[in-house]
């Protein structure tokens, strides 16, 4: 008996599902180089622009020349170096939170303070559309583990009915895939009458969301009462790498004692600490990144309208062109890439099936011009796609 890898990837490749790294040869920014080409990038999570900004370079680099390349041990041994306790101090301010905990990957956040509060004869009710960490959290904690549908109250309400024990709710501050908001106010509003508390992930929406970047509790004026466990990750709108949860002096020390994926790791270089600290000074003080970005999506959903482009209902930088076949969605990114124009293709299990969508995603450093040259691709692309598609004579 053995293994038949063969026929599972070959199966892959037959459904249009076969997933391939492109090779990027230069820094992020709009503009890369991909596979030796030239492209115009509309597919990064660098929602401010900061990931090649000039002084959180330096300021990594002086990182490194002051503390090394790396971080030598777990947090709770000797790799808790003074940058990372600056950082944590940093992030607890800016979220508005007594405490707030690093770890080395958004994954690993979420893995960590779901399984820490969690255990057998508790409950962990979660948006069906939640990020993949998340699920995955869920399922590890032991917990009593359902998902209620989409964004949906009333399903959740139903859920809450039938928890036992310690209940988290767990939502996705900004859905990846779709790019909508949950609706934390009616979610909140819930879990506490049934004395639940929530957890929100919100990787998407620090930076993007709220009058100082604070993210979607921020955005809708929300607390610690109400949000007792807010994620946030570093290596999307802040540009560099990592994670953190934020809340309440016992709740940090509850991940410190109890978290296995923070305990049983080692620290994030420190230098990165020290990037993390610029980009967030730099988030808070150059507000024009948030006005831009906003411009750039108002335009962009004008643009996609005029063409005939069916969007999805979001706000945010992420901008999903719904498509549905899988095989149509490879197409439409194939001859948005021989433009030179890079927007990735998204496709089951990532997203429910039927749903493929290209996902177009905006940073503050992509100009009007290089919008203006993505809607005259698109349009030209879909007119191409709709003759291929149409029936001959």
């Amino acid at each position: 008996m053995s293994f038949d890898l063969a026929s599972r990837l070959k199966a892959r490749h037959g459904d249009n599902l076969y997933r391939q790294r492109p090779l990027l040869e230069s820094p992020q920014g709009p503009e890369v180089v991909v596979d030796g080409r030239p492209m115009l990038a509309f597919c990064s999570n660098d929602y401010l622009g900061l990931a090649a900004h000039p002084e959180v370079k330096a300021a990594l680099q002086r990182g490194v020349d002051r503390w090394g390349a790396g971080g030598g041990a777990s947090h709770l041994v000797i790799g808790h170096s003074g940058p990372h306790h600056d950082l944590e101090l940093a992030l607890a301010e800016f979220t508005g939170r007594p405490r707030a905990l690093l770890f080395s990957t958004g994954y690993m956040a979420n893995l960590g303070a779901v399984t820490a509060l969690l255990g057998k004869g508790d409950s962990v009710l979660e948006d069906r559309l939640n990020h993949a960490s998340l699920l995955d959290a869920g399922l590890l904690s032991g917990a009593r583990f359902s998902r209620y549908l989409h964004n949906d109250v009333a399903s959740l309400e139903s859920r809450l009915a039938k928890a036992e024990g310690n209940t988290l709710v767990v939502t996705d501050g900004v859905f990846s895939m779709d790019g909508d908001l949950a609706d934390l106010p009616a979610l909140c509003a819930a879990a506490k009458a049934r004395g639940a508390w929530v957890m929100v992930d919100d990787a998407h929406g620090f930076g993007p969301l709220g009058a100082t970047g604070g993210g979607i509790v921020e955005h809708f004026g929300l607390g610690l009462a109400d949000v007792p466990v807010l994620v946030g990750t570093l290596g999307k709108a802040f540009g560099t790498a990592g994670a953190f949860v934020a809340g309440s002096e016992e709740l940090i020390e509850t991940l410190i004692q109890f978290a296995r994926p923070y305990i049983y790791t080692t620290s994030q270089p420190p230098a990165v600490a020290c990037a993390t600290l610029k980009s967030l000074e730099l988030l808070q003080r150059e507000t024009w990144r948030r006005e831009h970005l906003d411009r750039l999506i108002s335009r962009f959903r004008q643009g996609a309208a005029e063409i005939g482009l069916t969007l999805m209902d979001s706000p945010t930088p992420i901008q999903p062109i719904l498509i549905g076949d899988s095989a149509r969605a490879m197409k439409l990114s194939a001859l948005l890439r021989e433009r030179g124009i890079l927007v990735g293709a998204i496709r089951p299990p990532t997203v429910p099936a039927g749903s493929a969508r290209l996902r177009v995603t905006f940073s503050a450093a992509h100009s009007e011009e290089q919008l203006e040259s993505l809607l005259s691709a698109l349009a030209e692309c879909w007119a191409t796609l709709a003759k291929e598609d149409a029936p001959h004579a």
